[in-house]
C-alpha cells in the first residue's frame, strides 16, 4: 500500500478512529508535541467506516502534515481489523498504537517506543497498564471481570490488556495468528512467542468528545469464544527449531576412529 510521504520513518503511530471527528486534530496536535525531534514517526489513522466527518478532518491536516495518512474501511469491521490494517501498512520497524477517543495520552509514547529499542530484540511488546482510569463503573466493571478470567486461564500477567497504548516491533504483530480481538490477547501471544513484555503505567483521561464506538459485546462476551481459543494456540506451541543454513562451503570434521 503506497505511502504519501516516502521520507524513511522509525517509528509508526497507528490510530483505529470510527466517527471521532471532534477528537482528530487535538490528538494529533499532542501526539507532534510527543514525537517531533525525538523519531522519525509516521501516524497511520484508519477510518473505520466513519460516517461523521473524520474522513474530511483527516483529509484537512494532511495537507499540511505530510507525515499522516489516513486509511478508510469501506464499512466498519471493528477495531482489532483497524489496528491491523494499519499495521500492515506502516512503514517503521517499530509500531505504537493508541485508541482516537483522546483517553490514551500521547506523552507516555516515547516511553513506550524506548522500551522496544532497549529491548534489543527480546521484548515483543510495550504495553500501557491504566491507572485512575476515567471509564464509567459498568465499563471499569467488564474490565475488571475480563481481566481476572483471562488471567486464572492464560497466566499472561499482565492486569490491563485494554489499553489502547502498545507499541511492538512491526513483525512480531504481523507473525501472529490474526483473529477478531486480537489486540486483547497481544500480552498471551507475545509470551507464546518467547518474548517479555515491558509495562508502563499511563494515566486515563475522560473521553474529549463523542461516545465509545466499540460497544459491551465487542468488548466482554464475544471475548470467551476468543479466549478459549488463545489457550488452545499456548497449548499446541511447540519449542521453535534453533535453524541454520547450510552452504557447502564448511570444512567436515573427521573424527579418526581407532
Amino acid at each position: 500500500m503506497p505511502a504519501s510521504d516516502q521520507t524513511p520513518v522509525a517509528v509508526s503511530i497507528v490510530v483505529p478512529v470510527r466517527n471521532e471527528a471532534d477528537n482528530i486534530a487535538p490528538l494529533i496536535a499532542e501526539i507532534a508535541t510527543a514525537l517531533d525531534g525525538r523519531w522519525a514517526y509516521e501516524i497511520v489513522y484508519v477510518n473505520d467506516g466513519s460516517t461523521d466527518t473524520t474522513g474530511e478532518r483527516l483529509n484537512a491536516i494532511m495537507a499540511r502534515r505530510p507525515n499522516l495518512r489516513q486509511l478508510r474501511h469501506t464499512v466498519s469491521s471493528g477495531q482489532s481489523a483497524a489496528v491491523r490494517s494499519g499495521v500492515r501498512a506502516a512503514r517503521g520497524a517499530i509500531v505504537a498504537t493508541l485508541d482516537g477517543d483522546g483517553q490514551n495520552d500521547p506523552a507516555f509514547l516515547p516511553k513506550l517506543i524506548a522500551a522496544i529499542e532497549s529491548g534489543n530484540g527480546r521484548v515483543g511488546l510495550a504495553a500501557g497498564q491504566r491507572v485512575g482510569r476515567k471509564d464509567t463503573g459498568f465499563k471499569k466493571l467488564q474490565s475488571r471481570i475480563a481481566n481476572a478470567v483471562r488471567g486464572i486461564i492464560l497466566r499472561d500477567g499482565t492486569r490491563d490488556t485494554g489499553c489502547g497504548l502498545k507499541a511492538f516491533p512491526r513483525e512480531v504483530f504481523l507473525a501472529m495468528p490474526y483473529f477478531d480481538g486480537l489486540h486483547r490477547f497481544l500480552p498471551a501471544l507475545v509470551r507464546r512467542e518467547g518474548l517479555a513484555i515491558a509495562y508502563v503505567d499511563v494515566v486515563d483521561r475522560p473521553r474529549h468528545s463523542g461516545v465509545s464506538n466499540y460497544g459491551f459485546f465487542d468488548r466482554l462476551w464475544i471475548g470467551i469464544m476468543d479466549l478459549g481459543g488463545v489457550w488452545w494456540l499456548i497449548r499446541r506451541k511447540k519449542p521453535t527449531p534453533v535453524v541454520t543454513e547450510v552452504t557447502g562451503t564448511e570444512v567436515p570434521v573427521v573424527t579418526e576412529v581407532k
